[in-house]
């Protein structure tokens, strides 16, 4: 029985390194498959056999000839099945569905204003069921949700604390796989979108990735050793509440003088309201900034230099070789890079700019949800040898 078991895991294991092998280097031959993952050429003809048959896999002509027979390339079925992937944020919900590549085919967006959980579950479910809908027919369907979010997130998909959507303890991850019975991934907004750009974006090259998510809060990722890191129970990366100032306002989440309170998206709004901008948005302050507006591009400079502040501490802690920042502060680079760069160069103890990467997010608007998409396609993949799963 142990025996029996055992081969069931190393084929499943086998199985699962093909397919990645195919995904990443397609179009590939048998043989080259076998060259690049040491299995015998044997194994990989039966495996690429069980995956044509099951529609994860196609043949696509020849490639060039070695001095035999022109061998058959191997191509991955990206349209075999397809992932939703949700960003929910604090004042509106974007959503994508991808292909097995994580090609974008459908987007939809949802702004909201109340945060009450059961009608943001209402609308959520809207998106999600709206982009089900234009999913092409595929031999696997939608073969996973998955939904980030900003707040605490355990590893089991529970959000046990969003301070800015004032939710606690709430099991989404069993709440959306109870309703679609797909599986489904919740996950912190920052890990999925540090994911995101490691896997799609500006992060590719990087093995020790910092990603910050700025929007209404402050979220961090951290791409550790080439992996996201999550702690124990996947709460790492809440640096949006770390203390910069001991005595300073009060947050939400229960501490004072919270980073976020003052490097933020909703800072800047806030400091905007003051400054004589009423109601202004972040766009309206960048274009009124363009425009040569000096208390526009103060306000900017400002929140600039206090994320300067923090991420200067992050790379005291963590030493990483880039720091990404994302979410909806990107859209002001031009104002708040600069800031960011002369306060690091100010504090940070034996910088060099030579040392660390500091970028903006390729994906734009798309990190977290491309995260997600990752995280769901990867899932899929590494089932590919559980017949229960597929079939």
């Amino acid at each position: 029985m142990s025996q029996t078991w055992n081969q069931h895991v190393v084929k499943k294991e086998n199985k699962a390194l093909v397919l990645k092998t195919i995904k990443e280097r397609a179009p590939i031959s048998r043989a080259t498959i076998a060259n690049v993952t040491g299995l015998n050429k044997g194994t990989v003809s039966s495996l690429v056999s069980e995956l044509i048959d099951e529609k994860l896999i196609h043949e696509s002509g020849t490639g060039k000839s070695s001095g035999g027979r022109r061998p058959v390339m191997l191509l991955l079925n990206e349209t075999a099945g397809f992932t939703i992937s949700i960003d929910l944020g604090v004042k509106s919900i974007l959503g994508v569905l991808t292909d097995l590549r994580g090609n974008i085919l459908s987007e939809k967006k949802i702004r909201f204003k109340k945060e009450n959980l059961d009608e943001v579950l209402t609308l959520l479910y809207q998106l999600i069921d709206g982009l089900k809908n234009v999913a092409p027919k595929s031999e696997y369907g939608i073969v996973g949700i998955g939904v980030g979010v900003p707040g605490v997130v355990t590893t089991e998909g529970e959000i046990l604390l969003a301070p800015n959507l004032g939710w606690k303890k709430v099991p989404l991850q069993q709440i959306l796989f109870d309703h679609y019975k797909v599986p489904v991934t919740v996950e912190n907004e920052a890990n999925a979108g540090a994911y995101g750009e490691k896997v799609y974006g500006v992060g590719q090259m990087s093995n020790e990735l910092v990603y910050t998510s700025i929007s209404i809060g402050i979220g961090v990722g951290l791409i550790l050793e080439g992996k996201l890191y999550k702690g124990l129970r996947g709460f790492s990366g809440e640096l949006g509440h770390m203390t910069i100032e001991k005595d300073g306002a009060d947050c939400r989440c229960g501490n004072q003088g919270c980073w976020e309170l003052y490097a933020s998206e909703q800072a800047l709004l806030d400091q905007a309201e003051t400054a004589g901008f009423n109601d202004a948005t972040v766009e309206q302050l960048i274009e009124a900034a363009d425009q040569g507006d000096t208390k526009a591009i103060q306000l900017l400079e400002n929140v600039g230099d206090y994320l300067g502040v923090g991420i200067t501490n992050i790379i005291h802690i963590f030493n990483p070789e880039q720091v990404v920042v994302g979410n909806t502060l990107r859209q002001a680079k031009k104002y708040i890079m600069p800031a960011i760069e002369r306060r690091i160069e100010k504090n940070a103890i034996g910088f060099n700019k030579n040392d660390v990467q500091l970028n903006v997010a390729k994906l734009k608007k798309h990190s977290t949800v491309m995260g997600m998409a990752a995280f769901n396609i990867e899932k899929f993949f590494k089932e590919a040898g559980n017949e229960d799963v597929l079939n």
